[in-house]
């Protein structure tokens, strides 16, 4: 066959022309190497159990307890029977509380063509009731808050045990490099039970939940304390030699290994929390959905944007906290409920509506699972805080049947599920238990629950104990 040596005669190019060939491919070059890196991150993280529907969780933790026949649970026998004692043995809660019947003091409409009932204080959740899942047959196990939050947050009602962000961070790892996996959005005010609500327990270190707290510096101690970027590297470099030699002399500890890890971390969050934490870029559009232009909605609004923001950059669990009013004890209240409920309603309901509105709208409601709830409910007869049926009357705590909802990341959209009795004190119907709740959430994340263990105190420990059934009904 004739050779066409044209083919193989190297190509003349001018100076410039070189110049030029070799800059793009030093980009090319850079391409590359990122591309790998994230390639090899990505390699790195565990398989899943199963197919997962949600990538992310955004837990909006309605500290207190919301009452749910005064937000998403109407019992119209309420109205009726206004002042009398109720005709039911009532259990012993945590205040000695009267046997007095309390009417809600809201209106409440059905919405959207789901046809759900949703109360006055929520007008904005209210034109998205076709995106939830209401459940409104949730049970608990404890009526006291401190252990009701741990309960809702690790599966026990006793200190020290795995958040299910640090489980949900341990079973999947994070899409994000630069940022923790787990992040807690604090508003004032860390619930009853403290820090150890989002604590790692048995797990290592580097699982618990990374508090951002409100106010210029979320974050403490994450601002380099070196002017020179360049002594900032050295300082960090002496700090990674240190550590490795700790490693080298005494072996794989997790307690170091995680020490080092959380190291490693806050380095890479002093150039990431920055950019995160400016919401300069946001349309006013976007400003005014959360409303981040009216003093009540301002503060959740930031949180639920930011929870957004956190979601784009691949962080796997995302807890919000509900702002503090001063005069107003979160949602526990036990008088002035009719004006408390109101304010904690106003601060939240708007940021909430906005945030699945916005999720949907760049398409990542369908893949962040989003859970609004509190430890308990609160119940139909009334408390006197001073002794008299007055506009102060408020209602004590209720963990045998309240209410909580889910949004996009695999569950039905505009359904209403389970059922409390005509009062609204017991779930009647397709009771849910808070670890059914757990083991649902990590179903949809592909994690299943009985597999998703941790070998301690010689057993092994999973966030739903030896409890907890998928509740396959609400599942699209």
């Amino acid at each position: 066959m004739p050779v066409h040596r044209a083919r193989f005669t190297p190509e003349r190019h001018s100076r410039r022309e070189m110049l030029c060939r070799c800059a793009n491919g030093f980009g090319g070059v850079a391409l590359a190497s990122l591309l790998a890196e994230s390639a090899a991150a990505a390699s790195r993280l565990p398989a899943p159990h199963h197919a997962a529907k949600a990538r992310s969780v955004i837990f909006l933790f309605m500290d207190g307890g919301p009452s749910q026949m005064d937000t998403f649970d109407p019992k119209p026998r309420l109205t009726r029977d206004n002042g009398k004692p109720i005709p039911l043995k009532t259990p012993t809660t945590v205040f000695n509380i009267s046997d007095k019947i309390l009417a809600s003091p809201y209106a409440f409409r059905q919405y959207g063509e789901s046809g759900a009932w949703v109360s006055e204080i929520f007008p904005h959740m209210a034109g998205c009731v076709d995106e939830l899942t209401i459940v409104r047959s949730m049970v608990s196990d404890h009526s006291e808050h401190t252990a009701a939050n741990y309960f809702m947050h690790s599966g026990s009602g006793f200190q020290g045990r795995p958040s299910m962000g640090g489980w949900v961070v341990y079973g999947l790892g994070s899409e994000c490099a630069n940022l923790p996996g787990f992040i807690v959005m604090e508003s004032g005010l860390v619930p009853p039970g403290g820090m150890d609500l989002f604590g790692s327990g048995f797990l290592p270190a580097s699982y618990q939940g990374t508090l951002f707290r409100k106010g210029a510096q979320p974050i403490a101690d994450l601002e380099p304390r070196e002017s020179d970027a360049a002594a900032q590297r050295e300082k960090l470099g002496l700090v990674r030699r240190l550590n490795k030699g700790v490693l080298e002399r005494f072996g794989a500890v997790s307690e170091v290994e995680a020490t080092i890890a959380n190291y490693e971390m806050a380095f890479r969050m002093q150039s990431e929390v920055p950019a995160l934490l400016d919401l300069s870029g946001e349309t006013p559009a976007t400003r005014k959905l959360y409303g981040l232009d009216e003093p009540d909605t301002e503060e959740f609004g930031r949180e639920c944007l930011l929870a957004r923001r956190l979601v784009e950059r691949g962080v796997r669990f995302i807890e919000l906290l509900p702002p503090f009013r001063k005069g107003c004890d979160r949602w526990d209240q036990h008088g002035s409920l009719a004006e408390g409920h109101r304010v904690n309603a106003r601060a939240v309901d708007k940021p909430m509506a906005g945030l699945l509105t916005d999720l949907k709208a760049r398409g990542l409601l369908d893949q962040t699972l989003v859970v609004w709830g509190g430890e308990f409910g609160r119940t139909p007869c009334a408390q006197f805080p001073d002794g008299k049926y007055t506009d102060k009357v408020g209602r004590d705590h209720n963990p045998f049947g309240f209410t909580m909802w889910l949004a996009g990341g695999g569950v039905k959209r505009g359904l209403t599920y389970g059922a409390t009795d005509e009062f609204g004190y017991y779930a009647t119907e397709n009771k849910v238990h808070v670890h059914d709740l757990h083991a649902t959430m990590l179903h949809l994340l592909g994690l299943d629950h009985k597999r998703l263990t941790f070998r301690f105190g010689g057993r092994d420990m999973r966030l739903t104990d030896v409890h907890g059934e998928v509740v396959h009904d609400i599942l699209a």
